[in-house]
């Protein structure tokens, strides 16, 4: 299994070699993926190839091998594509997210093919006890309505979005963090709009 990261250049490194006929530069790789070193493509082709999707040609620049059974095979497990709109707050609620032209490959067990979904980013640390964590990609099926004890991106007073878990209660919606340090939100329900639920999660390494 490759990390996010890792599945770019990979991606990269391929799309690159069937337009040009030859593999990337350390430098090419660098800018694609916006890593800051030379030093951090190395130690993610070293990851790739102990995974046994590239070979490295020793003492030739530029040389690599694409192992295309396996390069197949990981491509088959993450052919879903969802636009990706973003930061989100799982802490204090940030402006709401927008539509987006740019999109995420996530891996299609995570998917339904009834059903739409977008992926967010996560940004703090209020919903680390069920195990979201700031930086997380969550991927999120869209819906309009939840049952009590989802975990939910929920738009408030259509201009705030947040990710918290969901209680409904007779007159009310609650809002609740998964941190002791941040305290559950009330608001009637005319000021929340649920967006989606949460499906999955990738993280980042």
């Amino acid at each position: 299994m490759l990390t996010l990261k890792q599945k770019k250049l990979l991606d990269f490194i391929n799309e690159y070699f069937s337009s040009y006929g030859i593999f990337p530069t350390y430098e090419e790789m660098k800018s694609a993926l916006s890593v800051k070193s030379k030093s951090g493509i190395h130690k993610l082709i070293s990851s790739i190839e102990e995974r046994g999707f590239i070979t490295r040609i020793p003492h030739k620049a530029r040389a690599l091998k694409i192992n295309q059974g396996t390069y197949t095979k990981s491509k088959k497990n993450t052919k879903g594509y969802i636009p990706f709109l973003g930061k989100i707050a799982a802490g204090n609620p940030i402006e709401a997210i927008s539509s987006s032209f740019e999109k995420i490959s996530v891996p299609d067990f995570l998917l339904s093919s009834n059903s739409d979904y977008f992926a967010l980013e996560v940004t703090g640390d209020s919903m680390k006890n069920d195990g979201i964590c700031d930086g997380d990609i969550v991927v999120i099926k869209k819906k309009e309505t939840a049952i009590s004890g989802d975990i939910v991106v929920a738009l408030i007073d259509d201009n705030e979005v947040t990710l918290k878990k969901f209680r409904s209660n007779k007159n009310s919606i609650a809002l609740e963090p998964a941190n002791s340090s941040y305290k559950t939100r009330i608001f009637g329900p005319e000021r929340v709009k649920i967006q989606g639920i949460l499906a999955g999660l990738i993280r980042k390494f």
